[in-house]
């Protein structure tokens, strides 16, 4: 009983759901602290109760050694007495032996109450000391618990700041999507894109304006030929035209020459 009552509440700690409390937990570390201060208390109540035990018994030990040490001193007395008891009646003091014998009868007396106690306190103190020793080594599983405790409390602590860092980081990734049209990013690269095609279409309506320009020249310049035969034709320089015959014009008047015609 002695032995149930001091680790009881330690015993039911250990024995306690520590997933079940944490997940019911709303901040783990808190809950797993918690845990580790109620163990550490209970110890210290352990501890307090073993050292009181172990006073009781240091006691009775006491009482024992005292007891024993009377019985070997109230024997020595017996003895003693008895001896010169002896010495007296073999001088013919009959007077004085007696009363040395009555004082050895004291003596061994009080020499059989000392035994007695201490005999009777033997089965007390063995019972004790069994008690003792099984106190010292449940006080000292159970900080062996409370180490086990304080390291997987770490451990578990650890894992946790582990898997928030973890989130965290997710989270951020997550805000940041390059890829996704609706994000802030997303949304000024299709502005971009937006103005790059714009350009790109005055771009390619400039170069439009600048053909058109040039095939403008080139009709000109058709029609400019076009003007200058029928000049000639109204000259009378001829209806043919001038490619692969060789022909030149007049350096004077621009009219085409005939061949075989050179000017001077």
């Amino acid at each position: 009983m002695v032995k149930q009552s001091i680790f009881g509440r330690i015993a039911q700690l250990t024995r306690a759901n520590v997933n079940a409390l944490i997940d019911q937990a709303e901040d783990p570390q808190k809950m797993l602290d918690q845990m580790v201060r109620d163990f550490t208390n209970s110890i210290a109540e352990a501890e307090s109760a073993v050292a009181q035990t172990i006073g009781n018994l240091r006691m009775m030990q006491d009482d024992y050694n005292e007891d024993v040490e009377n019985a070997r001193s109230w024997g020595n007395k017996a003895l003693a007495a008895s001896r010169k008891a002896d010495e007296y009646r073999t001088s013919g003091d009959t007077a004085d032996a007696q009363k040395f014998d009555n004082l050895a009868k004291v003596a061994i007396q009080r020499q059989i109450a000392a035994e007695n106690e201490a005999k009777g306190a033997e089965p007390t103190i063995a019972s004790q000391t069994e008690i003792v020793d099984k106190l010292k080594d449940g006080l000292n599983q159970m900080k062996g618990k409370l180490s086990e405790l304080t390291t997987k409390r770490d451990q578990l602590i650890a894992r946790a700041r582990t898997a928030q860092a973890q989130q965290q980081v997710h989270d951020a990734v997550k805000s940041i999507d390059f890829m996704d049209p609706t994000s802030e990013v997303g949304r000024f690269e299709e502005k971009i894109r937006r103005e790059e095609a714009r350009v790109r279409g005055q771009q390619e309506l400039a170069s439009s304006s600048l053909d058109a320009q040039f095939e403008s020249l080139e009709d000109l310049g058709e029609q400019t030929e076009i003007e200058a035969r029928l000049a000639a034709l109204k000259s009378g320089a001829g209806t043919q035209s001038a490619i692969g015959q060789g022909a030149t014009t007049d350096a004077t008047t621009g009219a085409p020459l005939t061949t075989g015609e050179t000017t001077y």
